[in-house]
């Protein structure tokens, strides 16, 4: 089963449930595999871990997108991400035909991390990403699918070597660089980026797209998908990076194959 990696692999981000009756996500990301095209996945799974932090009385608290994570939540991340969720969905995956293999950014140090902001508790920003552990599952010709928990690797702290909640965007757009895909494409419950007028904005460059995070016109959620898109591009290492509506049927082939759909954001 062994293959030679003879592209680039695309580099998706789905959430960690499906988006609705249409969303064909997981057959568009098998039939992709069918194809030849090397394919990793970063899923989220934010939904599932408010519930879990609902039944536990944790009330879920966020600034700027990213999600407040104290000791008792980060128990909760870590079970619901790199159990629950990324076991639903590698088993959905090989039930839809294709040979899935779950790990988390922890796993051979792939997410490695500092806390990003002391008051947002034990969330991570990305140093560095080791790329050895993907490759090798890509390789092996299965389908990586990738929890965004990375390693502590702060110098002196008490946490250092333990895990720290990423946002599943920024994972994606940190990964893709790293391993200079061929694009990286985000699935969202929105129709792509929109303007003050709530249309969708079918193309930015990164300077469009810095201006729209700064000047307020992108917020809440969209603020790390397109801190990540940015990340992704930068330096050129990924040709394009695109948030599409996942809840379109055959979002995912028709982004792959070349369709304008939702935002394309080019260098």
């Amino acid at each position: 089963m062994s293959q030679h990696l003879s592209e680039p692999p695309i580099v998706v981000k789905i959430g960690g449930s499906t988006l609705g009756g249409n969303d064909t996500s997981l057959q568009d990301l098998v039939s992709l595999h069918r194809d030849g095209k090397p394919i990793v996945i970063v899923h989220g799974g934010g939904n599932v871990i408010s519930e879990w932090m609902q039944r536990q009385n944790l009330a879920p608290n966020f600034v700027n997108g990213l999600r407040v994570t104290d000791a008792p939540s980060l128990e909760i991340v870590v079970a619901v991400l790199g159990g629950l969720v990324n076991k639903e969905l590698t088993a959905l995956m090989q039930q839809l035909g294709a040979p899935t293999i779950g790990i988390s950014g922890m796993d051979g140090c792939l997410l490695q991390a500092r806390v990003a902001n002391p008051d947002l508790g034990y969330v991570g920003e990305i140093v560095a990403v080791d790329t050895t552990p993907v490759n090798a599952i890509l390789s092996s010709g299965f389908i990586p699918m990738i929890s965004p928990i990375a390693v502590d690797v702060s110098e002196g702290s008490e946490h250092v070597g333990k895990p720290l909640n990423i946002n599943g965007d920024t994972a994606a757009g940190a990964l893709a660089n790293a391993m200079g895909a061929q694009s990286v494409v985000f699935l969202t419950d929105v129709a792509g980026v929109m303007d003050n007028g709530g249309r969708v904005i079918p193309r930015l460059t990164a300077r469009t797209a810095e201006a729209l995070r700064e000047s307020g016109v992108a917020r809440g959620g969209m603020l790390p998908k397109l801190a990540a898109c940015l990340d992704a591009i930068a330096d050129r290492a990924v040709p394009s990076a695109h948030i599409i509506d996942g809840r379109e049927p055959g979002a995912l082939m028709d982004c792959v194959n070349g369709r304008a759909i939702g935002t394309r954001i080019t260098p």
